[in-house]
């Protein structure tokens, strides 16, 4: 049981369509009126083209004991008398401060990470470390915005003891919002690329907004940065901050990286050699920040390796699969961000056991009026080691343009649509050829990653 329709009445300043006589049990809370549910909260959401207010019906129906409803609303005649309706100004701010009235119901520890990317990938890095000690409640996938983050601490378990929040943003001031939803205990900004450029106009804004996590943080918070980004300097001596980095200047240093097929070793400063089946430098710097919360919560040397070694990786980030005549496939086509599609890149270019290297990149979204200019500078990662560059989208043929007349030994080709593409792609799908697929969300790669599987 999450809490109850007593406590729910307590908690929300709107009062029931009448007095409840008894506690209904809250099992969890849903904004999907499709969704199968038992003893569900359900929140109807508003957009510029649904109202969840429409689909109450089919939320009880499908198991919704109870309701946030906007005042100005008509409930629906259907909806029996007795039935727990909660009336509110706006359903999606409701459902933000009942989040954190359950998080301060809950009292778990709060870590909260942010950055432009490999927010996903340490936040799974740190539930695989904090579980190995404590009840640990994670975002799963991708569920970081203003509705995601609500919905992630509202369906923590009552006896959560640590709950890990990953937080996404698009414009400034979201992050904030945010924070002071959770109100995390810890923070991390994994770095600061160029995602999101588009509504943040630089680097620079990026960093503002990303440093907006602090804002609901706890009075003795500690904050951990990249601390090889110069746009976080600001904030290097301020209290409770720790920079870990590369750099021998950071708090926490890292030293000694070695990627292999497998894996990532690397070493900390003072401190042994650690591993994660996650392959790349920019990966061990992920991995540092989880090590360090780690140590932070008190968790053992022999537990936090263990954690680090096993991580449920979310689905399509630098995922290596079989694929088609003995073809090695990397998916890599959750996102993409020029930062992180160099680095994958950079990944590739130095694993060794392969004959061949070919890259499928395509479209990186949100860059406004700079696009062409960071599809470009991709190239500047590529190098001889790469044997074919094929490129798809608007935009990405400025990193295939680049990189041919720099390397006219590279087979260098922008297909003008998927089909062409796999064409191309068919020939170099055989024994010892390593093949990356790299774009953002919107370009469906997964379809292309599938063609090839085998």
């Amino acid at each position: 049981m999450l809490f109850t329709t007593e406590w729910l009445a307590e908690t929300m300043t709107g009062q029931g369509k009448e007095a409840f006589k008894t506690a209904i049990a809250i099992l969890e809370v849903t904004t999907d009126s499709r969704k199968q549910t038992e003893n569900a909260l359900f929140v109807p959401l508003t957009g510029d083209r649904f109202d969840g207010h429409d689909y109450v019906e089919q939320a009880v129906s499908n198991g919704a004991v109870a309701v946030l409803w906007q005042k100005n609303k008509q409930l629906p005649i259907a909806l029996p008398d007795d039935f727990p309706v909660f009336y509110v100004e706006n359903t999606l701010i409701a459902l933000q401060q009942l989040a954190t009235a359950y998080r301060d119901l809950v009292k778990p520890e709060v870590i909260a990470v942010t950055g432009s990317n490999g927010k996903t990938t340490t936040k799974d890095l740190l539930a695989s470390i904090i579980r190995t000690s404590f009840k640990t409640h994670y975002t799963e996938g991708n569920l970081n915005n203003q509705i995601g983050v609500p919905l992630t601490i509202l369906s923590m378990p009552a006896d959560t003891e640590v709950v890990v929040t990953e937080m996404g943003m698009n414009h400034a001031g979201e992050i904030a919002a945010l924070s002071h939803i959770a109100k995390p205990d810890y923070a991390v900004i994994t770095n600061i690329g160029e995602s999101h450029i588009e509504y943040l106009g630089s680097r620079e804004g990026i960093a503002e907004a990303k440093l907006e996590i602090v804002q609901g943080m706890t009075d003795q918070g500690c904050l951990l940065i990249d601390g090889d980004e110069e746009l976080l300097n600001s904030v290097h001596d301020k209290p409770h901050v720790l920079a870990c980095g590369f750099g021998d200047s950071n708090d926490v240093i890292i030293k000694a990286v070695n990627v292999t097929i497998n894996s990532t070793w690397f070493q900390l400063s003072g401190d042994c050699d650690y591993s994660t089946p996650l392959l790349g430098r920019h990966h061990a710097l992920n991995a540092a920040f989880a090590v360090t919360i780690g140590k932070l919560l008190n968790i053992n040397h022999a537990k936090i390796k263990q954690g680090l070694s096993a991580p449920e990786k979310t689905s399509m980030r630098f995922e290596l699969i079989n694929g088609r005549n003995g073809s090695s496939l990397i998916n890599d086509a959750y996102n993409a961000s020029p930062t992180s599609m160099r680095a994958s890149i950079n990944v590739v270019r130095h694993l060794r056991g392969f004959n061949e290297k070919v890259l499928i990149l395509g479209d990186m979204f949100e860059l406004g009026d700079r696009s062409k200019q960071l599809h470009r500078s991709v190239a500047d990662s590529i190098d001889s080691s790469v044997t074919a560059v094929f490129t798809i989208g608007n935009h990405a043929g400025e990193i295939s343009s680049a990189v041919k007349q720099r390397y006219p030994s590279i087979d260098c080709r922008h297909a003008a649509s998927k089909e062409t593409l796999e064409n191309a792609v068919a020939a170099y799908a055989r024994d010892g050829v390593l093949i990356l697929f790299k774009a953002s969300r919107g370009m469906q790669f997964e379809v292309l990653v599938d063609h090839f599987s085998e």
